[in-house]
Formats: structure tokens, sequence, C-alpha cells
């Protein structure tokens, strides 16, 4: 036999009892000489000895349902077959392998098991109450009030590339208005951010509104946001300081 060539497709069949003689001599004679197979059959050896401190029965109710079939066929051929070709044999390695990864599977579910009462959970880390979030660069907050009208609106204006985002507030507009909100440009453009109806109170005055828009106008552009109805009154308007 050349003693360069490794019988590593060998050495699982043999911890596990299942070559002929020819091979067993084959296998023996080549770990006289070699010693990294001789340190894979020690520990070849060390998983089939954790093996076989798990109880039979473990290998046929212990794993979890579903992960169980591959395992128990696994298990009836390596103790049921002791000869087949060299193929065959070769795979037995990889098979002591799952088993012994399976025993050890099923050692750790069973002392979860056994005693799941006497298990602590950790208690919740302490949730940090989170400051809040600053608003970016460049946003402003203004409010106005229109004295013919009575409406009043704050608006936050914060600036993005080439456009703007708006929230508002709008109070003091009567029920029923189909209003649009409107950012005023420097040179007169006007873009519409949003649009709304105004809603009924109980007490016959309309609802306040909130409402989220943008336009496509730069915040250095903007000269004031208002809110006018489709005739075109305005009810309120905010001019934007620079």
């Amino acid at each position: 036999m050349n003693r360069q060539r490794h019988e590593e497709e060998l050495l699982g069949p043999y911890v596990l009892g299942v070559l002929d003689v020819e091979e067993i001599r084959r296998v023996e004679e080549h770990t006289s000489g070699c010693m990294q197979c001789r340190e894979e059959v020690a520990a070849l050896r060390e998983m089939e000895a954790a093996l076989g401190e798990v109880p039979d029965e473990a290998f046929f109710d212990g794993p979890p349902q579903g992960g169980d079939l591959l395992l128990q066929r696994t298990l009836r051929q390596m103790r049921g077959e002791r000869a087949g070709d060299s193929r065959r044999r070769a795979g037995f390695a990889g098979l002591a392998v799952a088993a012994s990864l399976a025993a050890v599977f099923w050692a750790g579910t069973q002392l979860g098991a056994g005693d799941s009462g006497a298990v602590a959970l950790p208690p919740p880390s302490p949730t940090a109450t989170a400051n809040p979030t600053p608003p970016p660069a460049g946003t402003k907050t203004l409010s106005g009030t229109d004295q013919v009208s009575g409406a009043r609106m704050t608006v936050q204006m914060t600036p993005a590339a080439k456009w703007v985002r708006v929230r508002a507030a709008v109070t003091g507009v009567p029920p029923g208005e189909r209003c649009r909100l409107i950012v005023v440009s420097k040179n007169g453009t006007r873009t519409t951010a949003g649009s709304w109806v105004v809603g009924n109170q109980e007490n016959g005055e309309g609802k306040g509104a909130a409402l989220d828009g943008s336009a496509a106008v730069e915040s250095a552009d903007v000269k004031a946001i208002l809110v006018e109805n489709e005739s075109g009154r305005t009810y309120v308007s905010v001019p934007v300081t620079v």
C-alpha cells in the first residue's frame, strides 16, 4: 500500500467497526505511520464515546418533530449494516459526526425541558428615555393670525434639496370650505402643498386641520405660506423671514 495516500474515507467506518478484515489491516497499517490519521481516529473515537452516553430512546423520541427521521434511518443503518461497497462506507464518517451533534442537541433540550420552571429570565434592561430629535438645520416654525377672518396658522418649514416640506396646523376657517395650503415664491409663483375640506365641530365652527405637504421651491426662495379657498380668498398668510 502507498503510505503517502491517506485513508480518510475509511477512518469513520473503522471507528464504527463496519470494515472487513482486509480494510481494517489497511487502516491500521496506514495509521501506524501517519500522525494525521491517528489524530483523526482519536477524534472520531471521542465522538463515538459521547454518542454512546446518550440512551437509545433519545434517538427515537428526543429530537424535535420533523428533524429526527433522517437521524433514525442513519442510526439504524449504522447499527445494522456491517458490509457494503466502499462508497457507502465512506459516508459513515459524516454520519457519525451528524449523529454526535444530534446527541448534544438532545441533551441540551432534555436539560431545558426537565427543569423549565427553574430557569429565570433576566430582567429587562431599563429603557432610557429618548430625547426629542432636534429638527433638521434650517427648519423654521412660524405663526400668524388674520385679523379679518380670525383664522390662525402655525407652520413648520423644513428645507430639502431644491424643495421644502411643510407641516401646518390651521384653525378658524369656516366649515365646508375647500382649502389649499399654498407656498408662495419671491417671484410670485404659487405652489400647492396640500388641500382639504374643513369639517364641522359640534358648536358649528370649523374643525382645525393638521396636514403635511411639500413644494418644489428652495427654502431661501419662499416668501410666504398661506391658506386660501378654491375661490381664491385668503384666510391666513404667514410671511417667511430670512
